[in-house]
């Protein structure tokens, strides 16, 4: 779809303004249409309906965007969402993740246990293959 809106047809939302289908964003974004159905859901992203169409504009698009910023650095959903909440609430027109030094701070600790926890997990799991190696 990504139409620029200027004529009569029902998915074009203003002057000016571009609309994105599901698919759109799911292409875009290399995300399933399941994941974008799952983020509505949760409140994470509020396209239009038009019959059993989800047409998403700008805003979502970029809200989408900080979603997916926010899961690569292992944020929560939940921590994903008060961090939209207070961009919301945030004078300028364009959404970003913003951090406090502190969350980056406590995110950096959160990783580096889970990373821990993981070179722990394939230590043990490599000791038990080679030992099922040379049993068999």
């Amino acid at each position: 779809m990504n139409q620029n809106a200027a004529g009569s047809n029902p998915n074009e939302m203003g002057e000016g303004t571009k609309s994105f289908t599901i698919g759109d964003l799911a292409r875009e974004f290399g995300v399933t249409l399941r994941t974008l159905r799952f983020y509505e859901d949760r409140g994470l992203l509020s396209p239009r309906r038009d019959g059993t169409a989800r047409i998403y504009d700008a805003r979502d698009r970029e809200r989408l965007s900080v979603i997916l910023k926010g899961k690569q650095l292992g944020f929560t959903l939940t921590e994903i969402r008060a961090m939209l909440a207070e961009e919301r609430s945030a004078s300028g027109p364009a959404m970003n993740l913003r951090l406090s030094l502190d969350q980056v701070e406590d995110q950096i600790r959160h990783l580096e246990q889970q990373k821990l926890e993981i070179e722990e997990a394939l230590k043990e799991l490599r000791a038990r293959r080679a030992s099922l190696a040379v049993a068999a």
